[in-house]
């Protein structure tokens, strides 16, 4: 099962915790936009779909603006074989948009719930969305919600290394969308088996 890294606005630079995965973490795949700094939302979307059907069923990890790219999946391509996404520091660009025009291809957010697993890191003083807004998107993605503390828009800023707390939520994630595999093709209802193991909007500390 590969891992598909999805930056955001400008990219992770090499101290970037998904810059750190990409060197240690094997079948880590970058997904490669055509721009970084003027982000356009059906371009993004269009490397990333390439990318998922050179990869199918990965788990995708994506930062900020990133993490918004993985809700327009889901509620523009139901159908692409994701297997599970770990979302961190979702960008609000509702309300940004307006002072970072850059942004505004991927407003508004898709609100509709997830097809597969999911898990939303949120930070209690991010700069670019409020903890509350955070939870509420997990809750109407149908993903766990962790808190992460105060830990600003969690990239190279926050000093985080490889960031081994966000590993082991992968792992964790990883788990969950593999026995969601053995449960589908056995036959069970993919949506039970995901409620019945990974309870929707949970919350962790």
């Amino acid at each position: 099962m590969a891992t598909l890294i999805l930056p955001g606005w400008q990219g992770s630079g090499p101290e970037h915790w998904q810059a750190h995965w990409l060197d240690l973490m094997d079948r880590t795949v970058l997904v490669r936009q055509r721009d970084w700094n003027r982000p356009d939302l059906g371009d993004w979307l269009d490397a990333a779909v390439k990318a998922i059907e050179r990869h199918p069923n990965p788990i995708l990890v994506g930062h900020s603006l990133g993490a918004i790219l993985i809700a327009h999946l889901a509620s523009r391509y139901p159908e692409l074989p994701i297997a599970g996404a770990l979302l961190v520091a979702p960008a609000d660009v509702d309300n940004q948009a307006d002072g970072l025009p850059a942004l505004a291809s991927f407003a508004p957010i898709p609100t509709g719930p997830f097809g597969f697993p999911a898990i939303v890191v949120g930070s209690r003083n991010d700069p670019w969305m409020p903890a509350a807004r955070a939870r509420i998107l997990a809750r109407m993605w149908e993903a766990e919600y962790v808190d992460a503390g105060r830990a600003g828009h969690i990239n190279a800023a926050t000093d985080l290394g490889a960031w081994p707390e966000g590993q082991r939520l992968l792992a964790r994630l990883t788990s969950v969308a593999r026995h969601r595999s053995l449960a589908l093709g056995s036959g069970f209802c993919g949506g039970a088996v995901r409620k019945a193991i990974f309870p929707p909007a949970a919350a962790a500390n």
